[in-house]
């Protein structure tokens, strides 16, 4: 069925394109310049960044700039939505990679986390206004631009900390004149508040000693009210948007009280309503070209499949289960839970147990990838002790790893041709696929085997032992899907009910890696639904597992932090 290939491939394509070419029109709306950036700090150090130019930034005109900084473990795309509105709004915006972040060099939190090189570069461009710079950052983005302000005190207006603070552990300690015109925007369900300010509901942040004594108050600061003197650059606010800490990334709230905050203390620039909100177009068409994205790769393995090298894979997949009985719901419970229940204490184990080093740079990578390991050897092990022989798969090794290796290059030049076309990478929100540097593919190689052994375990066990004789396609792909995704939607749940009702995660010691596991769901929703499409032409969990080890370890490589930089 060629057709259906085909089908898939073009759909997918399409959406890739469709969506890329809307995500580009969002961001270069009435005629700014989307620019992709390397340039070298002070101490040698390549920083990349996006420079979004608006068409009235020229030398006889300098414009307002800001400079716009993202959080841990995210990439200079997640502040788009900040991005694209302060250009709207006639500020030109540098966007950076933090150092150790997506393509810029060096180690996360070194060199200032790269902030003093950004506020360098961007009041240096002879189209912006050196004396009218604003400072956006957020989570570790305001350490960042913290970082800017305490090296080059006089050379910014005001700074806007989103989900971020003042002092420990990572910047420097803030008084009633500095930094200087500050906001800032702590959400109302912000994970990090008890790190950032003290309190342990966000809702009381108001109430924070630390907050009190920078922003020179009697008491407990009033939202929306201004402290201080705007004019002698000590001026203070507080706003408290109704969204979570990565949900300031996509909240109008959110966003909009940056804008309206520089609206009070930038010259210049193009008035605007701070509902005046178009970003959410751009998420939209990024999630579309994820999600042709994946629909690409199940097209492109169908096709493959009719070429005759590959043609000897192709088996219709043969479920072993004969029905639903107390052995397939105890197995299927066990794939759903155990990984979610060791989810805290295998990444504990990681941190403590596999620092960064030369050979595995990355400090999330390693806790995941002892997570995955550890999980490979627990589904081994329950299975021998409970004496579960799953059926003897026919697995052709060579032709398997040739199509995934296939599948996956595929995938990747769709994204390579997104970000050449159109200058975006694949996400929605924290979920992110981007294109990875030299570097990161060198660490792709050598996380490469743990993440697919992982896989290679993992779905050989749900397709040998959760697969039933007469479901239709749907309860197979449910099935698939539920077993590796449901697990991490239970986690979210049992973490975030609590926060939504009292204010508080059920353990708001895990916060980082509680919003680590938001990005767990989709992935491995897809890693059910690409493996159950494979098993289903190949009666072989191999070909799937191959192709998601080389897709999550790409996904995880490129989208996290480098911490190890020789």
């Amino acid at each position: 069925m060629r057709w259906r290939g085909w089908l898939l491939f073009l759909l997918g394509l399409g959406a890739v394109l469709a969506g890329g070419l809307l995500a580009s029109l969002i961001q270069t709306a009435g005629g700014i310049r989307v620019q992709d950036l390397r340039f070298k700090g002070a101490d040698g150090i390549t920083i990349s960044a996006l420079l979004y130019v608006p068409p009235g930034a020229t030398p006889r005109t300098p414009a307002p700039g800001v400079l716009a900084v993202h959080g841990y473990i995210n990439s200079r795309e997640t502040q788009d939505g900040f991005a694209i509105e302060f250009a709207r709004r006639g500020y030109v915006v540098l966007a950076i990679d933090q150092t150790g972040h997506g393509y810029s060099g060096g180690a996360a939190t070194t060199h200032g986390f790269g902030g003093p090189d950004g506020l360098t570069y961007l009041r240096s461009l002879p189209f912006v206004d050196p004396g009218n710079i604003g400072l956006e950052g957020h989570s570790m983005g305001g350490w960042t631009v913290l970082a800017a302000a305490l090296a080059y005190p006089n050379d910014y207006r005001a700074m806007v900390l989103e989900g971020s603070s003042t002092g420990k552990p990572f910047a420097a300690t803030g008084t009633p004149r500095f930094p200087r015109n500050l906001a800032v925007v702590e959400s109302r369900y912000d994970e990090f508040s008890q790190l950032m300010w003290g309190v342990d509901r966000a809702r009381d942040v108001s109430t924070s000693p630390k907050l009190i004594q920078l922003f020179g108050a009697a008491g407990p600061a009033t939202p929306g009210k201004v402290y201080g003197d705007l004019a002698a650059g000590a001026a203070r606010v507080l706003y408290t948007p109704v969204t979570t800490h990565p949900g300031d990334h996509i909240s109008t709230e959110a966003i909009g009280d940056a804008l309206d905050w520089f609206g009070k203390t930038l010259r210049g620039g193009t008035p605007r309503p701070a509902g005046d909100q178009i970003w959410m177009w751009k998420e939209l068409g990024t999630l579309i070209a994820f999600v042709g994205f994946v629909i690409l790769l199940l097209g492109a393995f169908d096709l493959l499949l009719g070429l005759p090298y590959f043609a000897n894979l192709i088996r219709p997949g043969a479920a072993s289960r004969e029905r639903r009985d107390g052995g397939w719901w105890a197995a299927f419970a066990l794939t759903v839970l155990i990984p979610v229940i060791t989810f805290y204490a295998f990444m504990l184990m990681g941190m403590l147990g596999l620092p960064p080093n030369p050979f595995w740079p990355q400090s999330i990578t390693n806790q995941i990838m002892v997570w995955a390991v550890l999980n490979g050897a627990i589904t081994l092990a329950v299975s021998r002790v409970l004496r579960v022989r799953p059926p003897r798969f026919d697995t052709r090794w060579a032709p398997s790893i040739a199509i995934a290796l296939a599948v996956v290059a595929i995938g990747y030049g769709s994204l390579l041709l997104a970000d050449r076309l159109f200058k975006i990478d694949f996400r929605f929100w924290v979920v992110a696929l981007k294109l990875m540097s030299g570097a990161q593919f060198l660490a792709f190689l050598a996380y490469l085997p743990a993440f697919t052994g992982f896989f290679l375990v993992a779905l050989r066990a749900l397709h040998a032992n959760l697969m039933v004789r007469g479901d239709s396609v749907v309860q197979q792909y449910m099935t698939g899907v539920g077993a590796m995704a449901l697990g991490f939607a239970l986690l979210i749940a049992v973490e975030y009910v609590p926060l939504f009702v009292n204010g508080r995660l059920l353990l708001p010691i895990e916060a980082l890696n509680a919003i680590v596991s938001i990005q767990f769901l989709p992935l491995m929703a897809i890693v059910g639904l690409v493996s159950t499409f494979a098993w289903r032409r190949t009666n072989s969990y191999a070909p799937g597992a191959l192709i998601c080890g080389l897709f999550i370890t790409w996904y995880m490589v490129a989208g996290t932090a480098t911490q190890y930089h020789a």
